[in-house]
């Protein structure tokens, strides 16, 4: 049984849920409805994950909110939680709370909470619409995930003409995705020119393919819609060609307000839902591989993932041994080192150069990884990147952030560690210049002079 109040780790209540949400939570057996990481240690049971979704405390929304796509729409993939999670999402939407602005994780820029789960179902809805076929979870999950498709589409379409443009729009992206269900079809009608009027020129490019894709399959001529697509493309790689050239001059400068002007794309860095036109395009010719020590991985080749300070980072959760870190990252590693303090040899790190992250352990167990500058996995924060970027502009944006008395130190290599994030910026050598290394942390590896082997002060 979950109660009303359902505790966080800390504890704090996380405040009342709604009837109809309580209701749905309460009669789901979730002992039998794992998500990616049910069971391991220190990750959240999807119960906790949806009871802090109205959490009073801003950051504990933050995290339950990018806990939903962590755990249970890990890596494009739906699970036994997810459906059951999604219904009792959508119980949340009409709730006031959910008017409360913040940044999360997965988009830029501020929006409201609602809009937000509205995000997280649109989502729901891309991958609900795909097969096994496509890697995006079992004949049974995907059963089930479209089985919630009309009482969804019941309790999301009073948003699709709110008066909030992001809830407005999120609403009818995710209204359009789960029309992809027959027994919704005689609804399409209603929806159709709006996907038009207002999805198709939305400034988020997620929800723009959303509706140039779902215009077509519903038999409307997208030429037009195509054609604005390309124009725009084309328009902002000539300005950021200007705006970047140093002997551009008046041309350089008129690119350069011109790009202020144009309405940020808030769509996720990381876009879950591989829609159907993407599957269908031709892949782009390989290109060869560089040999050179010191090459940077464009951002594209980047993986991207989040992190939640104290619990993990990308699909790994602190505590996790070497094992588990295995199995979740597909790979093996490439060097694992052992230290010998005593008898028996403890391991110390583990290096995964596919994923481009050290790993490193203590009594067995995950305490701090390592981004790789050069190759690792684009971290987000808020949005912003983590890895590989120049070093004084992390420092700086994460120090305006930093607000409480004692939450900025400094290691004995000048490396800054912001202990309310468990997150310390080191800076790695890429050739003539350095390049940030994000290492994220449990609070007993704040002090990196006595955490940290040797291996790792030594790193290039």
């Amino acid at each position: 049984m979950i109660d009303e109040t359902t505790p966080g780790p800390a504890g704090a209540p996380a405040g009342p849920l709604p009837p109809r949400a309580q209701a749905a939570l309460a009669g789901t057996p979730w002992e039998g409805l794992p998500h990616a990481c049910t069971g391991r240690h220190g990750v959240p049971d999807t119960p906790d994950v949806l009871g802090a979704v109205l959490a009073t405390d801003p950051a504990r929304r933050v995290r339950a909110v990018g806990d939903l796509y962590r755990l249970v729409l890990h890596q494009e993939q739906v699970f036994p939680a997810t459906a059951p999670a999604a219904l009792v999402l959508a119980g949340l939407l009409d709730d006031p709370r959910t008017l409360s602005e913040d940044r999360w994780e997965r988009r830029a820029g501020r929006r409201s909470l609602r809009a937000e789960l509205l995000n997280w179902l649109v989502s729901f809805a891309d991958l609900a619409r795909l097969d096994v076929e496509d890697g995006v979870g079992t004949a049974q999950d995907l059963a089930a995930a479209r089985a919630a498709r009309p009482l969804l589409h019941d309790r999301i379409a009073d948003f699709y003409d709110a008066d909030d443009p992001p809830v407005r729009e999120a609403a009818l992206a995710a209204t359009a995705l789960l029309l992809a269900d027959p027994a919704l079809a005689s609804h399409v009608p209603r929806y159709a020119p709006a996907v038009r009027e207002v999805l198709a020129v939305s400034a988020d490019s997620y929800y723009r393919c959303i509706a140039r894709e779902r215009l077509t399959a519903w038999g409307e001529d997208v030429t037009g819609l195509i054609t604005a697509e390309e124009e725009r493309r084309v328009a902002l790689d000539r300005a950021h060609e200007l705006a970047e050239d140093p002997f551009g001059g008046e041309a350089q400068e008129q690119a350069i307000r011109w790009l202020e002007e144009q309405p940020e794309d808030t769509a996720a860095p990381q876009r879950l839902g591989r829609r159907r036109e993407d599957r269908t395009a031709p892949e782009p010719a390989p290109e060869p591989p560089v040999a050179a020590p010191w090459r940077i991985a464009r951002e594209e080749e980047r993986a991207e993932w989040t992190f939640t300070p104290y619990v993990g980072v990308g699909p790994l959760h602190f505590g996790m041994t070497l094992e588990e870190i295995t199995r979740a990252l597909g790979e093996e590693p490439a060097v694992s080192s052992y230290s010998h303090h005593g008898e028996d040899p403890q391991l110390s790190y583990a290096d995964f150069t596919a994923s481009g992250i050290r790993a490193l352990f203590r009594n067995g167990r995950l305490g701090c990884v390592a981004a790789d500058a050069l190759t690792g996995p684009q971290v987000r924060l808020a949005a912003a990147p983590l890895t590989g970027c120049a070093p004084s502009h992390v420092e700086a944006w994460l120090a305006h952030r930093t607000t409480r008395p004692g939450a900025l130190a400094y290691s004995v290599a000048d490396d800054p560690i912001f202990a309310d994030l468990g997150l310390a910026i080191r800076s790695q050598r890429a050739g003539d210049i350095v390049l940030t290394r994000p290492l994220f942390l449990l609070h007993d590896w704040l002090d990196l002079w006595h955490a940290l082997p040797d291996e790792e002060w030594n790193h290039p």
